[in-house]
């Protein structure tokens, strides 16, 4: 049985978390937080998530656990057959991850601290995410999904990026940042009924006060030396 290691806060782990549950995998949980030690025996750059798989193999970084268990368990595909289509599929997860879900993630540590993010960081990120709407628009399809006709690892993908987008880079700069995407709001509001979606929504709520806690100790400890 797969063992998924790491913590519901995380939109990473949430990525994988529902890859899982869709493909109906069984599957455990082991709350990893980043940083420990027992992370850092399983996890070159003690990072999550990380799973065991059912041979005993430790593999991290969220995309590659993806392609492992969607190669391992190809029953239920996330990807369309056709080479082309699935490079498109994975051209719009790369876009997402480059230009929505990182440069969002800027904004953390002053969200956290509880400190003013600079203007010019701001306006960094501004600059990016206005690159990913650009790109985004002339990518997806919404027709129903992401890449068009095929439930693909692009639409999980991108649900949980928009998390971030949405938490921290449309609140920090008061701009609703998938209303520019055509279709995106729509799409991401029918992603959030589904059964996966909630649950997964559900386990994240309940851990983030935990994981907040985390932060701020860490961080407090940072300033205290």
């Amino acid at each position: 049985m797969i063992i998924l290691h790491g913590f519901s806060a995380s939109n990473y782990y949430n990525l994988v978390k529902h890859v899982l549950l869709y493909k109906e995998l069984p599957f455990q949980e082991n709350l990893l937080y980043g940083g420990s030690d027992e992370l850092l025996t399983i996890s070159p750059a003690g990072k999550v998530p990380v799973i065991t798989t059912a041979e005993g193999l430790y593999l991290s970084e969220s995309s590659v656990i993806c392609d492992f268990i969607e190669e391992t368990y190809p029953a239920t595909p996330l990807y369309p057959e056709n080479a082309g289509e699935r490079a498109v599929v994975r051209q719009i997860m790369k876009v997402a991850e480059l230009y929505f879900e990182l440069p969002s993630r800027r904004f953390i540590p002053y969200v956290f601290s509880g400190t003013e993010v600079p203007e010019s960081i701001k306006a960094e990120v501004r600059q990016v995410l206005t690159r990913g709407v650009t790109a985004l628009n002339r990518l997806c399809k919404f027709s129903p999904w992401v890449a068009g006709e095929q439930f693909t690892m692009a639409d999980i993908y991108v649900y949980h990026v928009n998390t971030i987008v949405n938490a921290f880079g449309s609140s920090q700069l008061e701009w609703d940042v998938l209303a520019e995407i055509s279709g995106m709001k729509e799409w991401n509001d029918s992603m959030s009924q589904s059964a996966i979606a909630q649950r997964v929504e559900a386990d994240r709520v309940a851990n983030m006060p935990e994981f907040i806690q985390k932060v701020k100790a860490q961080i407090q400890a940072a300033h205290a030396k």
